[in-house]
């Protein structure tokens, strides 16, 4: 089974990008970010025709997350818990029978946080805060759990082209990587890390400045795992290709290939 996280940066006006990706790559589940629009305005019919259940937690003009999925799931669940107040639509949650028991596939876009001098930055580490509580609460069910998304974190130097660029952005200060991290202590995995230490792994190219082109990338987009899920992880592989494609997202699909099988209905 192959799973993916995409930051689609507005999926109304990327659809036909997402229909060919789809088509190429064949992905069992799908969690998309930023696809911009409330739940009546996403594009769904295209993406059943290809053969997909589509759950959406969207919001008109901004954020919305999206979970594709060639089964339909028991569960669908909208929202983090922790701040009923919180009108930001970022969260989606989804289980599936599996062979053996449950799988739970989270979607979630997480806060930018910048400029960092602002309420904007409070938000994304109470937001983090907020998933460390959820995730706690997941893993002490010992299931299959994966947290797939844009977390706009950068965990380490060598997840940037060039660290000091990005040492006083919200995405690389040291108490976001240190919420990060204690994700991470909880026993989550990072998926791209647990397959390979190499540099230049990259998942977002910003449009300006000749990011692409010149490979000044950053890696945001992460599938974190409990420790049932990345016993199962047999590899990852970033779609870096597709942000060459007309009319790109400036993220591209990061996706895990696991020894997980629907259960049959």
């Amino acid at each position: 089974m192959e799973i993916a996280t995409w930051n689609i940066n507005g999926v109304r006006a990327r659809i036909e990008t997402l229909i060919a990706w789809l088509k190429e790559a064949g992905p069992d589940i799908v969690c998309l970010q930023e696809i911009k629009t409330v739940d009546e305005g996403f594009p769904r019919g295209e993406i059943e025709a290809l053969g997909y259940h589509v759950a959406t937690h969207g919001q008109k003009g901004f954020n919305g997350v999206a979970i594709l999925s060639k089964t339909t799931p028991d569960e669908v669940t909208n929202g983090l818990a922790g701040d009923p107040e919180d009108p930001q639509s970022r969260f989606l949650e989804a289980v599936y029978s599996i062979e053996g028991g449950a799988l739970r596939v989270c979607a979630l876009y997480l806060p930018n946080g910048n400029p960092v001098g602002s309420e904007k930055y409070p938000y994304k580490l109470a937001w983090m805060e907020r998933l460390h509580r959820f995730a706690e609460s997941r893993l002490a069910l010992e299931e299959p759990l994966i947290l797939a998304g844009d977390y706009n974190v950068i965990p380490h130097g060598h997840d940037c082209w060039n660290p000091e660029v990005w040492k006083d952005d919200a995405l690389f200060l040291p108490q976001t990587r240190a919420a990060f991290q204690a994700l991470e202590g909880l026993g989550l995995t990072d998926a791209v890390r647990a397959t390979s230490d190499a540099t230049g792994l990259y998942t977002f190219w910003d449009y300006q400045a000749g990011a692409w082109p010149k490979n000044y990338g950053i890696r945001i987009d992460h599938l974190m795992l409990s420790p049932e899920a990345a016993d199962r992880l047999l590899e990852t592989r970033i779609d870096k290709h597709v942000r060459g494609w007309e009319k790109p997202s400036d993220h591209v699909p990061v996706i895990g290939r696991f020894d997980f099988r629907f259960r049959e209905r």
